[in-house]
């Protein structure tokens, strides 16, 4: 499997609904949610792409594009970004669809850094034991 398959096949997608318990006095999406959301996608497709334990170790920036109304459905998209020696990045978009109307657009959008750890807890590469051309 080369490089590039790899990463397509680990691109992970969930969707939720934007419930009024989910959001903040604004009636919107609080966004410590929208961050945990994101971390938990983004880990799942970082562990998808090299099957590894992997940490969290930071996030370049999330960009808060638009508020995210209670009632809305959201669906969060990450992805590989780029492939380090013991670490990887993934992108991840949350995109918003009002309910009863059509189309969608970005909301938010942030990058997130794992490193793989071995059992020691110490970081391991990423790509060690993969078959990759």
């Amino acid at each position: 499997m080369t490089l590039q398959e790899r990463i397509d096949l680990s691109e992970t997608r969930v969707c939720n609904t934007v419930f009024p318990f989910l959001t903040n006095h604004h009636d919107t999406l609080f966004g410590g949610k929208a961050m945990s959301i994101m971390d938990e996608v983004s880990f799942m497709a970082a562990t998808r792409f090299c099957r590894k334990t992997l940490v969290t170790v930071s996030t370049d920036r999330i960009d808060f594009n638009k508020a995210i109304p209670s009632g809305s459905i959201i669906e969060a998209i990450a992805r590989v970004q780029n492939v380090g020696r013991t670490s990887l990045k993934v992108k991840v978009e949350i995109y918003l669809e009002h309910m009863y109307k059509e189309g969608r657009e970005l909301a938010i959008e942030g990058v997130f850094t794992f490193v793989a750890l071995g059992e020691n807890k110490q970081p391991i590469p990423v790509l060690e034991g993969l078959d990759i051309d």
